[in-house]
């Protein structure tokens, strides 16, 4: 597929690290603490192109002293307004140029206890594999479960209503007491089995293979391959929610979204489309990183990896909407894998 036309309507390509910090950091940024909704409450609410879900959260891991971080015990902000952003079917471009489809797999990287985006993108694509490391595994799991009849209605009503007109909005569940953690309550089978097609997986930036991800699908997920040369063990759609936000972290994230796009072929915009190898006739990975506003360094960190091995393009303000747009403090950049 000709990626030109999406790439020419997705917003602006950066040459410049330096100039791309300066247009973004010299314009007036909304104050919005680390990003965070509500880090002391049990749960959170979010509405979704209209659907309510609810999302339990761990103040109490938040606030611990665990090694390796805590950030993925609470919602941040961006994710519900990523979340309607990129299951707009009739707006965003990734579908109205056909790179997401029924038959996509998508992968997450840095979900946390969240599984937001996964929920709004399940029923519009065949495999939705979320990451992040292990502790978070438990109360992703009943966050999912605990949504999956919103979900199931999402998957019945798409083809009924429009999308990307609602908007997502977040806010501390009424009634909820302040600090301490949900005690979950348990989920049928049922409702448990209606997000099939969504997989948690570990996944540490630093010592684990992409190459194995899709390992994690059952042999019942897995497509069937006897028509293709050789497996596809790569992915349509690499996504990331305010995973930057320390200059620690930005080396082996940038290495772990490459490492997961060489998985597929580069981007080449003069390769032939005539090739018969079925790898070549797969589309190039895309990936879309979302983040809140910070530091600069640490952004210009970030971008100054991230061009080492990527193209990349910052979405525009026509195409993010209300939610993402400049002046909101945050920021949208899709990335495409150099040859």
């Amino acid at each position: 597929m000709d990626l030109t036309p999406f790439l020419t309507s997705i917003g602006h390509e950066i040459d410049d690290v330096e100039e791309e910090s300066f247009l973004l950091f010299t314009q007036d940024i909304p104050s919005g603490n680390l990003g965070f909704i509500d880090s002391r409450a049990a749960s959170i609410d979010a509405t979704i192109h209209g659907q309510d879900y609810s999302i339990h959260q761990s103040p109490t891991v938040l606030s611990s002293s665990r090694a390796g971080g805590t950030t993925g015990a609470v919602l941040w902000k961006i994710t519900p307004l990523f979340a309607q952003w990129i299951s707009a079917q009739q707006s965003n471009p990734l579908w109205t140029h056909s790179l997401l489809s029924s038959t996509s797999t998508v992968v997450e990287l840095g979900c946390g206890i969240s599984p937001l985006t996964a929920l709004a993108l399940s029923p519009l694509v065949s495999q939705f594999i979320a990451t992040d490391q292990e502790y978070v595994q438990k109360l992703f799991r009943y966050n999912l479960d605990a949504n999956a009849g919103a979900s199931a209605s999402v998957s019945l009503s798409k083809g009924k209503k429009g999308r990307g007109s609602a908007s997502a909005s977040a806010s501390k569940k009424k009634g909820q007491k302040k600090g301490g953690d949900a005690t979950p309550t348990s989920v049928s089978g049922s409702e448990a089995n209606s997000n099939s097609n969504i997989t948690f997986t570990s996944l540490d930036w630093e010592l684990d293979a992409p190459s194995t991800l899709k390992d994690a699908l059952t042999s019942s997920q897995t497509p069937d391959d006897d028509h293709e040369e050789e497996e596809d063990k790569g992915f349509d759609l690499i996504i990331s929610c305010d995973c930057i936000y320390n200059d620690a972290l930005v080396a082996p994230f940038v290495r772990t979204c490459a490492d997961i796009c060489r998985l597929r072929p580069a981007y080449n915009p003069s390769s032939s489309s005539s090739s018969s190898s079925s790898r070549s006739k797969r589309n190039p990975t895309i990936c879309i990183i979302a983040q809140q506003q910070r530091a600069p360094d640490v952004f210009e960190e970030w971008l100054q990896e991230t061009m080492r091995v990527f193209r990349v393009w910052r979405v525009s303000d026509e195409v993010l909407g209300e939610g993402l747009k400049s002046g909101t403090g945050y920021l949208v950049h899709l990335l495409m894998l150099k040859e």
